[in-house]
């Protein structure tokens, strides 16, 4: 861990766009400057703050002296369910309009407080950038931190050329469904074969004031303003579409995966322990699993934030029922949209004995366990990367965001995984089986566990992650204390 005196400290305040996914992260790369001698203030929304106080503890966020945790609002009214994601367009516009001012005011009030550690630094969320303009009038580094995939940022990137020209929004509603999404689309730097259907979700709309699409034209103009980019990603698994992202923002630094690189540094065991998921996890889990042969088991999960009507849910159970493969299956209370999750005496008893179900766990820790043979996700880009890291091979069904261009690069530049392209639960036993027994699957496997070697590569002194934390580091976020 560098050393300063207090006056040189670098403080920097980490600022997540308010969801799991996003959270998660910022979290770990935070644990990492603070691992580095950085004094570091962790701004959550007030919604979400008392989430993880609810499913960690009410002194999980206590912090220590150097590692503080803040709040602002969010601007939206209280909903009904406190234990569930907001909904993502309101929380987008209200975010980029009612933001900006809460979070002056407490930067006001960190640098009155901590006044021989002053903010040197503000690190937000790529999709959170209110606060430049703090920044700027602060006269001190913003890095933003784009929590998604290369390939997912380099599309954001593109959504003003596919407005220019005319690709979205689309002419009417039945372009979603008439094959129009399957279009090419050949000009995007560093990315071949790409169809309008493996973009970020958002371009899905007919609507011109669109609030997804507009929100993400804007966010995606402002990097130009940031001093440093940030990606969770390494350079071997993107290379090529990194290789076009470095000539549009020359400071981007690939840092990840993270938690390699937690893992490879991390000893403190108050900070390793401060937690950042939003529901209470299910540790019985882990002990369900260590009963199991290796390999054995897939895993499903949907994320966060992925919802699902109550005909896709029942072929999803009964395609991993009829594949007669054990697995585990991850069902929040909000999972099926616009009711509560009801599964059949019938279902329960054709999966007894070979399937368990709960609420939320500690993925991590799931994949990376040796009973887990594939992984059947959403595509988001945390779940992308912790099956790297656990060696495991994927079927990809992608809801909504980037989810669609991560599941693309899976099963194409990746080779890691397959698509269900038709939620039915005959697609589902036929994947699941290929998955865990199939020659395919097999392949796959194989592909997955090369990948999570060369991210072990990066993360390693001398590796490509490690070498560009360092030159963050030394280059951005030390700034004038590197004196």
């Amino acid at each position: 861990m560098a050393s300063f005196a207090n006056s040189k400290r670098p403080h920097v305040v980490c600022v997540p766009y308010p969801a799991q996914g996003h959270i998660s992260p910022m979290l770990k790369l935070a644990k990492l400057l603070h691992n580095n001698g950085i004094y570091v203030t962790f701004v959550n929304t007030e919604f979400n703050h008392n989430r993880l106080l609810r499913s960690n503890g009410p002194h999980s966020l206590d912090g220590l002296p150097d590692f503080r945790f803040e709040t602002i609002p969010d601007g939206l009214p209280a909903g009904p369910d406190h234990d569930a994601t907001q909904d993502i367009p309101s929380l987008c516009a209200s975010t980029s309009k009612n933001c900006s001012k809460p979070f002056r005011d407490l930067i006001n009030k960190i640098n009155v407080a901590a006044i021989n550690v002053p903010v040197t630094c503000i690190m937000s969320d790529g999709i959170m950038t209110f606060t430049l303009e703090v920044a700027e009038e602060l006269g001190i580094p913003e890095v933003l931190f784009w929590t998604c995939s290369a390939c997912g940022f380099m599309c954001y990137l593109q959504y003003h050329q596919l407005v220019e020209r005319g690709y979205t929004p689309l002419k009417d509603e039945s372009h979603i469904t008439n094959g129009y999404l399957e279009t090419t689309v050949d000009w995007v730097p560093g990315m071949k074969d790409m169809r309008l259907k493996d973009f970020p979700s958002f371009i899905r709309t007919a609507d011109y004031n669109d609030i997804m699409l507009n929100f993400f034209i804007n966010e995606t103009e402002r990097i130009s303003k940031a001093s440093a980019i940030i990606l969770n990603t390494f350079d071997a698994f993107e290379h090529t579409v990194l290789n076009a992202l470095f000539t549009i923002h020359p400071q981007i630094y690939t840092i990840g995966p993270l938690q390699l690189m937690l893992d490879n540094t991390i000893d403190d065991e108050k900070v390793k322990s401060i937690g950042s998921n939003l529901w209470k996890e299910d540790l019985s889990c882990i002990e369900w699993l260590d009963t199991k042969e290796p390999n054995s088991v897939v895993f499903v999960n949907f994320g966060s934030i992925t919802v699902m009507t109550l005909d896709q849910f029942t072929e999803m159970a009964w395609g991993l029922a009829n594949s007669k493969k054990q697995f585990l299956w991850i069902i929040r209370p909000d999972l099926i949209s616009g009711d509560f999750v009801n599964l059949p005496e019938d279902f329960l008893s054709e999966i007894k004995d070979r399937g368990m179900i709960i609420s939320w766990c500690p993925q991590e820790k799931v994949l990376k366990h040796r009973a887990i043979g594939g992984f059947l996700t959403h595509s988001g880009w945390n779940s992308m990367l912790e099956s790297v890291c656990g060696g495991v091979p994927v079927i990809c069904w992608p809801f909504f965001a980037e989810q669609q261009t991560n599941c693309r690069y899976s099963c194409t530049e990746w080779e890691m995984g397959m698509e269900i392209n038709d939620l039915k639960r005959s697609e589902v036993e036929i994947l699941v089986r290929e998955l865990m027994e199939g020659k395919k699957g097999k392949k796959m496997k194989l592909k997955v566990v090369n990948w999570k070697e060369e991210a072990e590569k990066a993360v390693s002194p001398g590796g490509s992650s490690y070498i560009n934390f360092n030159k963050l580091f030394n280059e951005v976020l030390l700034g004038p204390n590197s004196t």
